[in-house]
């Protein structure tokens, strides 16, 4: 899978996003207002991290299938 940056103004849970300024992919577990609550896994930690993140310092990352690039 290939992936990309896209801006979204509306997040899911359930969306892969990352923060604009950089940083691991994380996944939206659920929105409360304009929060997110996101989670990832630390591997320096070996752990699992939570985090409520103002949903305007996210991107989504949209991925896709590397078959329908080879399609072409």
């Amino acid at each position: 899978m290939s992936e990309t940056e896209t801006p979204v103004t509306t997040l899911s849970a359930g969306d892969v996003v990352v923060l604009k300024s950089g940083g691991p992919m994380l996944t939206v577990a659920s929105i409360l207002g304009d929060l997110a609550s996101c989670v990832w896994f630390c591997e320096e930690e070996q752990a699992y991290r939570f985090e409520d993140l103002p949903a305007a310092v996210l991107i989504a990352v949209a991925f896709e299938d590397d078959e329908d690039e080879d399609a072409g």
